[in-house]
């Protein structure tokens, strides 16, 4: 598995491209990613979305165009694929496949699993392929997503994170702003974390 990543546009949002086997999936496409993604992709199947902020679907429309390929993005946060709450003017796009909470697909033959940890937004879902997890604005280095937003809720973060501590295996964690780290690294960070929620 080969992970590459750019941060995009005014909030440095990761973009991924994971490839394996000769297959490229695309995740969190953020403000102005196409060209790169064009760049770094020979053979795009999908297009994951960890959750619907603008930051991390800006891109969707026209990489779904270009490709001719999925958008995969958790359900509870479509509606901000189609209605642009936060007025930032963001390009509509449509889901393909609506994720639901917890759900694994196989696409060509590679086994993504959308791990549903709502709390920065109702759908916020980390992604996790093989040894990756990729965690959008649930987990970062040092801190967690915000919960101070229109539609974000401490009390599903507080839970979230609880859910996430009972792993017993530890990851390396890829989120959407920063650098990468590991669970087990960010253990003491998450505790703290529950004393300030």
């Amino acid at each position: 598995m080969n992970i590459k990543s750019a941060p995009m546009g005014p909030y440095q949002t990761n973009c991924y491209i994971v490839t394996i086997d000769g297959k490229d999936i695309i995740i969190d496409p953020g403000v102005d990613s196409l060209n790169w993604i064009v760049a770094n992709c020979s053979n795009p199947i999908a297009i994951l979305n960890t959750h619907g902020h603008f930051d991390h679907v800006w891109s969707n429309s026209v990489v779904k165009e270009k490709f001719n390929i999925p958008i995969y993005c958790p359900l509870d946060d479509c509606f901000m694929l189609k209605n642009d709450p936060f007025s930032q003017g963001t390009p509509k796009s449509d889901e393909d496949v609506a994720v639901v909470k917890d759900q694994t697909f196989h696409l060509d033959g590679i086994e993504v699993k959308f791990h549903h940890f709502p709390g920065h937004t109702p759908g916020c879902s980390a992604i996790e392929i093989r040894d990756a997890l990729f965690s959008g604005d649930f987990i970062f280095d040092g801190s967690i997503g915000r919960v101070d937003f229109p539609y974000s809720n401490p009390d599903d973060m507080i839970q979230s994170i609880h859910k996430v501590l009972k792993w017993e295996k530890d990851i390396n964690i890829y989120p959407g702003h920063g650098d990468s780290t590991t669970l087990f690294k960010q253990i003491s960070s998450l505790k703290s974390w529950l004393n300030y929620l």
